[in-house]
């Protein structure tokens, strides 16, 4: 049995370009979201398909670090397709591509827990060519997981038609990593508990949220980076998972103990103070981290609202954002922990604060729970 390299690249001068396999039922889609991965000289898609017994038939003669995957598909869907292209490559990540229904919404939270790493709302094919965020975040989430799979190692996916085994190369070496310095753990009280996730967040709040419970003293809110339709059906996937009270924030409400908040897509998510009490403002203020719902301005509204006295968990995910909010809580006074990089998805938004001396604790996520529930339930018998 004999060793194929990869296709080439398309510059073998320069670092590896990340491979990509499109999967669409479109034509039309497949050659506009080539087309928007190509303008980054780091991307090479190298083939495409139209359903999933397609892509699986590929993947075993053309190895890629990212599958792009569509949901509904004739043949076979992108549910269906996700063990069996795993099988082939463990390593390979798949990011599902889906347009905005509750529907689908359901659908692409049961693919990261089938192993698709992320998913990225699809627009039409009228909008997808002047669609600038999308093709930002598809750009972004497609470099990084493309990292991800390389980082690895040399990965060989199964023999091919003539009985080849097909291998990709590792990524250079990873730069050589700072200690995280922590501060001391503030001794105050929290009249407020914030969650920040991203890439990864929906398995991750399911597994932290379990372990707060439903009895903590404090209003709980939550923005996790998920378009409109997408928060919905995660609230209630919390609510029924994590037998607590959760459901999207609505503008004007107050905020009650023990209950979970989470920002709507395409909305922040502010907390104000009012008369009757702390109470949830959703505001169409422009992107921040090019995320709305973005997690730097909500923690902002909590230290105006309610001064050091916040507890802050950050959670896997891709970028910074909540690193300056995060920031602001501790100069108030207020207390912040984040996931530690071995239990992460992604370690950009937990590695910033970390890396940022923000932290006073970084933990893997079986801790985070009881670390957060210890924390709110001081002074309390």
């Amino acid at each position: 049995m004999s060793v194929v390299p990869p296709s080439p690249l398309k510059n073998p001068a320069a670092a590896p370009a990340v491979r990509v396999m499109v999967v669409d039922d479109s034509a039309v889609i497949r050659g506009l979201i080539t087309r928007a991965l190509e303008t980054d000289p780091g991307i090479h898609v190298v083939t495409s398909a139209n359903n999933g017994e397609r892509a699986i038939d590929l993947l075993r003669t053309t190895p890629v670090d990212v599958v792009i995957l569509d949901i509904e598909m004739p043949v076979m869907d992108g549910i269906t397709a996700i063990p069996k292209l795993k099988e082939i490559d463990p390593g390979v990540q798949i990011v599902m591509a889906s347009t905005l229904t509750q529907k689908n919404a359901e659908i692409s939270l049961k693919a990261l827990a089938l192993g698709a790493t992320d998913y990225i709302p699809k627009p039409s094919s009228r909008e997808i060519a002047g669609a600038d965020e999308f093709q930002h975040d598809l750009i972004e989430k497609v470099k990084t997981f493309g990292a991800m799979a390389r980082r690895k190692g040399v990965r060989q996916v199964a023999p091919g038609a003539q009985g080849a085994i097909v291998r990709l190369p590792p990524p250079p070496p990873a730069p050589e990593k700072k200690p995280v310095v922590l501060r001391p753990m503030p001794t105050g009280k929290a009249a407020i508990i914030a969650i920040g996730s991203s890439t990864g967040g929906p398995q991750a709040l399911f597994d932290v949220v379990k372990a707060m419970g439903p009895d903590l003293p404090q209003p709980i809110v939550i923005t996790q980076h998920m378009p409109p339709a997408f928060t919905t059906i995660l609230a209630d996937h919390i609510t029924k998972q994590c037998g607590v009270a959760c459901a999207e924030a609505v503008e004007g409400e107050v905020l009650k103990s023990g209950h979970y908040y989470v920002a709507p897509g395409d909305f922040h998510m502010l907390i104000a103070k009012k008369s009757e009490g702390p109470t949830v403002h959703l505001t169409k203020d422009p992107p921040e981290n090019f995320c709305r719902p973005a997690v730097d301005p909500m923690l902002r509204s909590l230290v105006e609202t309610y001064g050091g006295h916040i507890f802050v968990a950050i959670l896997t995910g891709m970028g910074a954002d909540g690193c300056k909010g995060s920031d602001a809580v501790v100069q108030a006074g207020g207390a912040v922990i984040a996931q530690d990089e071995a239990t992460s998805i992604v370690w950009g938004m937990p590695g910033a604060v970390a890396n940022a001396g923000l932290c006073s604790a970084v933990l893997p996520l079986s801790e985070i729970g009881a670390s957060v529930r210890q924390y709110a339930m001081r002074g309390r018998v």
